[in-house]
């Protein structure tokens, strides 16, 4: 794509790139939504899903630093469509399988439907990025809003179809049918792919070796990392920390987790502008500053009521932190496809496996009090933020 792209082209692209995120979330939290239906259907233990949640993790952590190879070589929107068709039928899957009630059906769909979800993730943030880029204002924050905003959507529908009865396998299967239609057909609107330039040798540049030995990117990784284990650890225990922590009804824990994500989904829909006012680094900063406040008031806070102001104060600093480093990463355009795989990769392990060491914690320590361990990665964050400062244009 050049720099004489029309404005409705564009627009278009936006839209298109919006919608894919927010199927996304549709996606990822209408599975998560229904869990405990897993563990009933087929009769395991919460250690035993959590196994089952490992093959997740797997897949996407194999597609993960594979995914800007393949979107080097076939374009963004044929990786969302490949990404898309395979996450429906490991989807199909999954419905058949739990519907037959057997293990290692279930294992075996969940794993490719983590690489379906990995290649999914990194190509559609190469997409926004480009989006971002060709613009010149910021949208990336806006697009991990819509993913937000899906998972909320994803989120209810789960809700009300199992408080309806409707079963896990019908709703999987009819969710795997929007995915297809929404993967094969939205990416039409994507911006036209632009092959990688060749080296002399021949070869396409830049190589995905050659950007996880780059300096910058790795920094960049290390803030999302620090960003990703922040909101990871707010969606996972948050709601657990309240009850265990303050004595809340679980219904209470559950509203504060809404707001979390409440905070977090308008902060990413606004901050934009706040970034494109005071700048990428200071943001960062901030945000890495109100995420550690919020976790400080939300952790010591005496009654519900500054629990809910700290968590909403967190979710502010959880927001943006992520979509800025994809941004940072994918600064250089010719670039972009190899370092937003380093950096995606490097942010979601810390999201699959943070959560989960965080719970070993506080058997020890309590839950409440095990969430300060996450001060540390903020301040490393913090730290680093001047990684994420734009590239000069060559």
């Amino acid at each position: 794509m050049t720099s004489t792209s029309t404005a409705p082209q564009l627009n278009a692209a936006a839209a298109a790139t919006f919608l894919i995120f927010g199927i996304n979330g549709l996606v990822f939290a209408s599975w998560a939504a229904r869990i405990p239906a897993v563990t009933e259907l087929l009769q395991i233990t919460s250690g035993q899903m959590g196994t089952l949640l490992l093959c997740v993790a797997v897949g996407s952590l194999i597609a993960l630093p594979t995914a800007g190879w393949v979107v080097g070589r076939i374009g963004t929107a044929n990786t969302v469509r490949a990404a898309g068709v395979l996450a429906a039928a490991a989807g199909v899957g999954i419905a058949l399988s739990l519907n037959a009630a057997t293990i290692p059906g279930t294992a075996a769909s969940l794993f490719f439907f983590g690489i379906g979800i990995g290649l999914w993730d990194v190509s559609q943030n190469i997409e926004g990025a480009d989006v971002e880029h060709k613009l010149g204002r910021t949208i990336m924050p806006q697009f991990h809003a819509a993913f937000s905003g899906g998972a909320f959507v994803g989120a209810l529908i789960g809700a009300g179809l199992s408080r309806l009865g409707v079963g896990l396998p019908v709703h999987l299967l009819v969710i795997a049918g929007i995915v297809a239609a929404a993967a094969l057909l939205a990416p039409r609107y994507f911006l036209p792919h632009v092959a990688a330039p060749k080296e002399a040798d021949g070869s396409a540049t830049p190589r995905g070796g050659a950007a996880w030995r780059d300096g910058r990117t790795l920094l960049i990784g290390v803030v999302v990392l620090g960003a990703t284990l922040t909101e990871g650890a707010g969606n996972d225990w948050i709601a657990k920390a309240s009850v265990d922590g303050l004595g809340a009804e679980q219904s209470t824990g559950a509203l504060l987790f809404a707001v979390f994500v409440l905070a977090m989904t308008a902060m990413r829909f606004f901050g934009g502008r706040a970034i494109d006012a005071y700048g990428r680094v200071p943001v960062l900063r901030g945000s890495m500053a109100a995420a550690a406040a919020g976790l400080a008031l939300f952790v010591f806070a005496g009654n519900i009521w500054l629990a809910a102001a700290g968590a909403a104060l967190w979710g502010v600093g959880a927001a943006l932190a992520f979509p800025m480093g994809m941004s940072a990463a994918a600064d250089d355009p010719r670039q972009a496809a190899a370092r937003v795989s380093v950096v995606s990769t490097l942010g979601y392990v810390a999201f699959l496996a943070g959560p989960p060491l965080l719970g070993y914690l506080g058997d020890v320590t309590g839950i409440r009090l095990a969430l300060l361990a996450i001060a540390v990665p903020i301040l490393v964050a913090l730290l680093l933020a001047g990684a994420a400062k734009p590239l000069r244009a060559a």
